[in-house]
């Protein structure tokens, strides 16, 4: 079933990713009007997260911060589907790093690093940071159920030298590269919901108490990584600018779980500034009312 799956639906992605931005953008244009005004894809899901992040904003506001975030989701599913064929050329134009050099300076002192981010404007082309950087990339990813098509993505989102690691295997990678003297860079996207069984933290994440991600952190100061997070800005449709800041060079100074909230803290701020460019159709506080006394 994977396999007919995989021989009927992939020559139909091919053929839209051989397509030029400019019709792809028009083809997005079509499917956020079926998605969000016939299908009504997740809209009650979009319009309380909204709700709950923004409670100051009227509901008119709301309603048109989901109509872009709609926008711009769309966008971001047909440059997904650009980048399975998309040259690095158009890559490098389109996605940029205004002070890459901050890198290298820090990769003289001799750590790897642990690169945090959110589910926020384009996620997927910062896989093109390895060809800027010294540092060997890794990103932590979740393995596909159709292994055709995650093979499809690992080529895809490798073609820039980075390797994509299952989550649960990324403490060996570390280990690993520790053990041959290889500066790495390890890839987190730490702003969803981990499972509550897995949970070991809550906090306020715009102003509602939900479980934290905390492995970051915890890579951090287990193997002395220096934690860098990285801000991603729109500039305009289909370009983007990603800035680099040092969260930390000595994890281990600070108090349990201050990093994470360090890390929520620039998320924040950055999802505040243009809130239609963030994540809003995961249910990023399904757990809101569980908190543990």
């Amino acid at each position: 079933m994977n396999l007919l799956i995989y021989i009927l639906v992939y020559p139909i992605i091919w053929l839209l990713s051989n397509l030029p931005f400019r019709i792809l953008y028009i083809i997005s244009d079509g499917i956020y009007l079926l998605v969000y005004y016939i299908i009504g894809y997740r809209k009650n899901v979009v319009f309380n997260n909204l709700k709950l992040s923004f409670p100051e904003k009227t509901d008119k506001e709301l309603v048109q911060i989901s109509k872009k975030f709609y926008k711009h989701f769309i966008d971001v599913f047909i440059e997904m589907i650009k980048s399975f064929t998309v040259s690095k050329e158009a890559i490098y134009k389109r996605y940029k790093y205004p002070n890459i050099d901050f890198f290298t300076e820090l990769y003289k002192d001799g750590k790897s690093v642990v690169l945090v981010g959110s589910h926020y404007a384009n996620w997927e082309w910062i896989m093109s940071v390895d060809s800027f950087v010294s540092y060997k990339g890794y990103a932590a990813y979740t393995r596909v159920n159709n292994k055709y098509f995650n093979k499809k993505i690992l080529t895809s989102r490798t073609k820039f030298g980075t390797s994509l690691v299952q989550t649960s295997k990324i403490i060996a990678e570390i280990k690993n590269n520790q053990k041959n003297n290889i500066q790495a860079m390890y890839g987190l996207l730490s702003d969803q919901s981990p499972q509550l069984k897995k949970t070991f933290y809550w906090s306020e994440f715009l102003g509602v108490k939900v479980p934290i991600h905390t492995g970051a952190e915890m890579l951090a100061k287990r193997y002395d990584l220096n934690m860098v997070f990285m801000d991603v800005k729109k500039v305009k449709r289909g370009y983007y600018e990603t800035t680099f800041s040092l969260i930390t060079n000595n994890a281990t100074k600070f108090e349990d779980y201050q990093l994470t909230d360090i890390f929520l803290e620039k998320v924040e701020k950055q999802i505040r500034t243009k809130p239609e460019f963030y994540f809003w159709t995961h249910k990023r506080f399904k757990h809101k009312n569980k908190a543990p006394k």
